[in-house]
């Protein structure tokens, strides 16, 4: 879990990691099936809207949950509402959720048929929307991306219904002067994998968040910088421990499957000796650390 986390409850990303081990054995059991892997599938992504922040839609099936956060972004002039809460808290932060979404698209891309055999690929892809669709509204600029809404120090010191929370709203960015690879780059791969997804039910919406992702991809790569250092406030919560390099070949990696313009290839062959990641001690994969999911990419 997290630093600091008062509330002791999974964040997207970490509940992702339960959601992919689901897939995978929900396939190899699919003959079986002991258990009712299915249902596990069905309340795994209803867990994504609890999370959901904004106005809820019509035909949100956790009606326990109401509109909320509907005034992010407004301080400063811009339109974030929208997007996942973190873990049981109200903080929107951009690098989990990010990878969350990355996740998610992949294992539709991989599971994708198995998904739809449960009856969920539907749920599965709003589940991919509804994040992407804040990134997008989080990328205001070619140069800039608003990376988190809300801090933990107000946040994790209060109990509260997102409807009805009094925290912090308080939004942050990264851009040419503080920059952020590591987030720009995990959010450049999120929009370049969700753009496979979407690439032959919603064609239009594929092209605009590859537009999305060879931006941010160009953003990270030419003004590198740890988005930690530049926007302190996420230091005790995700903090990018392992740097951008990781992000940076992850980026490029899912540019290359989405588009297979072999200048982003060309890129990860051309640095992975030099960013790292390419050896055998790898021990994790997580919001922070990306090399293994590279290098299983790369070998296919």
């Amino acid at each position: 879990m997290m630093m600091m986390k008062k509330k002791h409850t999974l964040s997207i990303s970490h509940h992702y990691c339960f959601l992919l081990s689901l897939f995978s054995i929900f396939k190899s059991s699919i003959s079986t099936m002991p258990h009712n892997y299915s249902d596990a599938l069905t309340k795994s992504l209803l867990y994504f809207e609890a999370q959901r922040s904004g106005r809820l839609p019509h035909n949100q099936r956790v009606a326990w949950r109401d509109h909320s956060g509907l005034t992010d972004g407004l301080e400063q002039g811009v339109d974030l509402v929208g997007g996942y809460y973190d873990a049981g808290d109200h903080v929107k932060f951009g690098l989990p959720m990010a990878f969350t979404v990355t996740m998610l698209s992949w294992s539709i891309i991989e599971f994708g048929e198995y998904i739809a055999g449960a009856g969920e690929l539907e749920h599965a892809m709003e589940a991919i929307k509804w994040g992407t669709d804040y990134f997008i509204k989080a990328h205001t600029s070619p140069n800039v991306l608003w990376a988190e809404v809300g801090d933990g120090y107000t946040d994790h010191y209060c109990w509260q219904r997102p409807e009805d929370m009094t925290t912090s709203r308080q939004a942050y960015k990264v851009d040419e002067n503080n920059p952020g690879s590591d987030i720009a780059g995990e959010t450049a791969a999120a929009m370049a994998a969700a753009s496979i997804v979407f690439r032959k039910t919603n064609p239009r919406y594929s092209y605009l968040l590859l537009h999305h992702a060879r931006q941010l991809f160009e953003f990270a790569d030419k003004y590198r910088g740890k988005y930690d250092e530049n926007m302190e406030v996420v230091k005790n919560y995700y903090t990018s421990v392992s740097g951008y390099n990781d992000e940076l070949l992850w980026a490029a990696m899912w540019l290359y499957k989405a588009t297979d313009n072999h200048r982003y290839l060309s890129y990860v062959i051309d640095n992975a000796h030099r960013f790292g990641g390419i050896g055998w001690s790898i021990t994790e994969f997580s919001w922070d650390v990306k090399f293994a999911g590279i290098q299983v990419l790369a070998s296919q």
